[in-house]
């Protein structure tokens, strides 16, 4: 009966784990051990709702969550970025691929890592990393540029991009726009390819993070690029040019971090308020 239950996600692992004694869950390293979750990876809010996980798509999950499909959310936290083998910039919280031979030999999209908040939009909703959208006048731009494209995002789609409209650790001076848009994910939560990306960001009429290499992937030729804009950038993003569902993004994307990037002194949200620049 507990297995079922767990099957279904009416008996949560948390709760399952409490009832038998036993200790904190093994977790597949791209999970966070401070969230919540069922028993197919799907995050548990507080308020009860699910958020669509990895698996979520499966033809299994779907069999056994079908009791309870009225609890999800077509909200989705953006997934953790591996840093690449190379990258210099990787902490103690972060994760880094084994490897780069997820791209070798593939088409890739390089694109420089811009120093902002990280912003998905929905037909419906916006919101950062967290799904609770708290005021802030940065995000008050990002709501205005969401209000203009809103009906043009078919329902069940996202768009997920950077808001630079406050100043973080760098200051951009020429942006054109405080919205640069780098991924399109439809209704069954699989990553666009990157030419379809960018017939959307034309649609929409939103910039794209600056792309560096768009061709098959080559580590020495993008650290070569990546010099000329090191100083004034804090790393670059490799994404395969393909599409890829969700579950795939850790072996999809990968970022580079330079060593010494400049780390905001405390948070830039409860500092006075810098703008970036726009491009005039």
């Amino acid at each position: 009966d507990h297995h079922m239950q767990a099957e279904q996600t009416t008996l949560s692992c948390q709760v399952l784990r409490e009832a038998i004694g036993v200790g904190p869950p093994l977790l597949p390293p791209h999970l966070y051990r401070d969230q919540d979750y069922d028993k197919w990876g799907n995050p548990i809010m507080p308020n009860g709702t699910r958020l669509k996980g990895d698996l979520f798509h499966d033809e299994s999950a779907q069999k056994a969550l079908a009791s309870v499909l009225s609890l999800f959310t077509d909200h989705v936290k953006y997934p953790r970025t591996y840093h690449l083998p190379t990258s210099p910039g990787c902490t103690s919280d972060d994760r880094m691929m084994p490897d780069d031979s997820v791209f070798e030999a593939k088409n890739v999209i390089v694109t420089l890592k811009m120093d902002g908040e990280n912003t998905t939009m929905y037909r419906d909703y916006v919101h950062a990393r967290s799904l609770v959208f708290e005021p802030h006048p940065s995000r008050n731009w990002v709501k205005v540029i969401h209000s203009k494209i809103a009906h043009e995002i078919p329902v069940g789609w996202r768009i997920c991009g950077e808001n630079l409209t406050a100043v973080h650790s760098i200051e951009y001076k020429a942006l054109p726009g405080y919205f640069q848009m780098f991924s399109i994910w439809n209704e069954k939560n699989v990553c666009l390819s990157w030419t379809e990306t960018v017939e959307w960001a034309e649609l929409l009429e939103l910039p794209l993070v600056p792309v560096l290499l768009n061709g098959v992937y080559d580590s020495v030729s993008i650290a070569d690029c990546f010099r000329y804009f090191q100083k004034d950038h804090e790393g670059f993003v490799v994404r395969l040019a393909e599409s890829f569902p969700y579950s795939a993004f850790r072996h999809s994307v990968g970022k580079y971090v330079r060593r010494g990037h400049v780390q905001t002194h405390g948070h830039w949200m409860r500092e006075q308020v810098r703008f970036n620049g726009l491009k005039t």
